[in-house]
C-alpha cells in the first residue's frame, strides 16, 4: 500500500456491520470513561481515556503504519514523548550518548531535569562520527539519541551505522525523526529501536495541535513506553488526536512541496553575493 493511501484510510476502514454508520473518517470520542456489560470485560477494551481512546488509538495505528513499525503511541507533545521513553527506560546513574546538535528543547530536558534531578549522564557527541561515538560508550550507556537531520543545523547520522554500534551492546538507538517525517524516512527499517516525532511540526502540519509521537517494534520496549504514557499521563488527547488525523492525511503531499521549494531556495541564496553560507543536505556543497 502506498504512503498516501495509508496516511488516509489506515484505522480508519468503515464498519460495515449492521447499524454502523459506516462513517470513512475517525469519529471524535471525547468520553472520558466508557461502559462495560461485565465488570472485567470493558467494552472494546476502553475504560478510561488516559489509558486508551478510539480516536487516539486510531492515530496511533496509523502513525505506526506510516513508519513501518507495529506499534504507536501519541503523547501531547514531543517533549511529553521524550519524557515517557526516559522515564521507561533509564534509572540513576545510567549513560546516554546524545547527538551534539540537538533541538534546545530536548537540551533542557536532559541537562536540567533528567541530568540535575536524576542522576542520568548525558555525552554530547557528534554521532555524523562513528569513531566518537563509540569511543564515548561505557558500562553504563544504555541508549543512543540520535537527530537526523539535526535541529537547526541539519547534521546527518548514519542510522544504519549507529545500529552496528549499538545493537551487539544491547544499547536501545533512538531516532527524532521529526525533521524528515515518515515520508522521507523510517529508522527503524534502518536498525533503529525507537523511532520519535514531534507531531506539532509536518505530520500534523497546520500549526494547531501540539503532539508527539513514539513508533517501535519491540514488545518489551513497548510494554514499558506504553506503561509509561498511562502511568505518567501525558497523553495526547482525542481532540489533538482528531486534528493530527486529519493533518496526515495530507503529510505526503506537502512534504514534497516542502522539499521542492526549500530546494529552490536553497540553490537561490547559495548563489546570492550576499549570502556567506546555506547549510541544506540537499546541496552538493552539503558536508
Amino acid at each position: 500500500m502506498k504512503f498516501s493511501t495509508k496516511s488516509i484510510h489506515t484505522g480508519e476502514e468503515p464498519d460495515f456491520r449492521e447499524g454502523a454508520s459506516g462513517d470513512v473518517v475517525a469519529a471524535l470520542h471525547l468520553s472520558t470513561t466508557f461502559a462495560r456489560r461485565e465488570v472485567d470485560h470493558p467494552t472494546g477494551g476502553f475504560e478510561y481515556s488516559r489509558s486508551l481512546n478510539p480516536t487516539r488509538k486510531t492515530l496511533e495505528q496509523k502513525l505506526a503504519a506510516l513508519e513501518k513499525a507495529r506499534y504507536g503511541l501519541a503523547f501531547a507533545s514531543g517533549l511529553a514523548a521524550e519524557t515517557a521513553v526516559l522515564l521507561a527506560l533509564l534509572k540513576t546513574g545510567d549513560h546516554v550518548i546524545v547527538t551534539d546538535d540537538l533541538y534546545g528543547g530536548t537540551q533542557r530536558l536532559f541537562r536540567k531535569v533528567f541530568e540535575t534531578r536524576f542522576g542520568v549522564r548525558f555525552s554530547f557527541v557528534d554521532t555524523s562520527q562513528p569513531e566518537k561515538v563509540k569511543a564515548a560508550i561505557t558500562d553504563k550507556t544504555r541508549l543512543i539519541w540520535v537527530e537526523s537531520p539535526t535541529n537547526p543545523l541539519l547534521k546527518l547520522t548514519d542510522i544504519a551505522e549507529m545500529s552496528a554500534i549499538a545493537r551487539p551492546k544491547g544499547i536501545v538507538l533512538l531516532v527524532d525523526n521529526t525533521f524528515m517525517s515518515p515520508y522521507f524516512q523510517n529508522p527503524l527499517t534502518l536498525g533503529a529501536d525507537i523511532t520519535l516525532h514531534s507531531t506539532s511540526k509536518y505530520i500534523n502540519g497546520h500549526s494547531d495541535s501540539i503532539g508527539g509521537a513514539v513508533m517501535l517494534n519491540d514488545d518489551t520496549l513497548f510494554e514499558q513506553v506504553q506503561f509509561m504514557q498511562n502511568a505518567a499521563g501525558g497523553i495526547l488527547s482525542p481532540f489533538d488526536s482528531y486534528l493530527v488525523l486529519r493533518g496526515i492525511k495530507t503529510l505526503g503531499m506537502r512534504m514534497e512541496k516542502h522539499a521542492g521549494n526549500a530546494g529552490k531556495i536553497s540553490e537561490f541564496l547559495e548563489k546570492h553575493p550576499k549570502v556567506k553560507k546555506v547549510i541544506y543536505p540537499g546541496l552538493s556543497s552539503h558536508p
